[in-house]
């Protein structure tokens, strides 16, 4: 048992839950959606345009992440009283944003799929409906990201939605340019080509969302702060002989958390509350700090395993 162990909590967005006005501008942003991915299945497959599907694929993307975030919103504001889940439910969001993901993967491996099978038999799509339901949709896309746009930045499971209406709304953009050669050089490829080009671009960015899941996921440290100095740091504080078993991670957006053990012969008091502001300082405003004379502190880093 060490001489002295401590907490230090500090002030974290995600910690408190989401506020209200977050989650009433995602179910805003959500009924928007859902008019507008309406109108370009009914348009996409009257006109048989790939490229307005396409678009369409992204937008029940932005659906299904949409609403998968907003469920993550609510039981993290709800938090979990379960001895079962002792961090209530703040990974819901990360698993949001992993299913996002590969939604967005999906959609783009489908419409792969379809580009190569109407290569050589591109059917004859009308450029002017192209035109005026990618417009509407556009419309749509950028007033739901100026809703999501300062929520995205403190939650993850927001800006898997935002980056998917972003990506739908370039989507939008290229339906109109395909519509604009369809109807300026009756160029038949150009729906397919668009449709190609949407998913690729969207590729990149669906990879880099998943690969900030997979580092919450597998306890990685965050990517923010540098172990090595916090290491350091705490090391230099006077009294500390030794610093071990020193973790770091992240529990959801805008929540990482430490544990860290300080060998230490020196008043127990006074070393919590320097490593508090050392660990404070890394933006380590959770963190849980253990202080142990010099037997116990080799007596620690000998039992352990991981």
């Amino acid at each position: 048992m060490g001489v002295g162990h401590g907490h230090s909590h500090g002030p974290s967005p995600t910690a408190v839950g989401p506020g209200r006005s977050r989650i009433r501008r995602m179910v805003f942003a959500l009924v928007i959606l859902l008019a507008f991915l309406l109108l370009e299945v009914t348009v996409g497959v009257m006109i048989d345009s790939l490229a307005l599907l396409a678009d369409a694929g992204h937008m029940l993307t932005d659906v299904v992440g949409m609403s998968m975030g907003l469920v993550a919103l609510l039981l993290a504001s709800k938090g979990s009283k379960a001895a079962a889940r002792t961090f209530g439910w703040h990974r819901a969001e990360v698993l949001t944003a992993m299913a996002n993901a590969v939604l967005l993967l999906g959609v783009a491996v489908w419409v792969m799929y379809e580009a190569i099978g109407r290569i050589g038999d591109a059917p004859d799509v009308p450029g002017l409906p192209l035109m005026l339901t990618a417009a509407a949709g556009l419309a749509a896309n950028l007033v739901v990201m100026l809703m999501l746009r300062a929520d995205a930045k403190d939650s993850l499971a927001v800006r898997g939605a935002y980056l998917e209406v972003l990506a739908d709304a370039v989507g939008s953009v290229g339906v109109l340019l395909a519509g604009a050669a369809v109807l300026a050089f009756n160029w038949e490829y150009a729906d397919i080509v668009v449709g190609v080009l949407i998913s690729l671009w969207v590729v990149p960015r669906a990879i880099k969302l998943a690969g900030a899941a997979l580092r919450i996921l597998t306890q990685a440290s965050p990517a923010n702060i540098d172990i090595g100095a916090v290491r350091a740091d705490l090391l230099a504080l006077p009294g500390v002989q030794d610093v071990h078993d020193l973790h770091v991670w992240t529990l959801t957006t805008g929540m990482d958390v430490a544990t860290v053990h300080l060998t230490s012969e020196s008043d127990a008091g006074r070393i919590l509350l320097s490593a508090k502001v050392v660990l404070d300082g890394h933006g380590l405003g959770h963190a849980t700090v253990q202080v142990e004379s010099g037997v116990e502190g080799s007596r620690c880093q000998q039992d352990l395993t991981w």
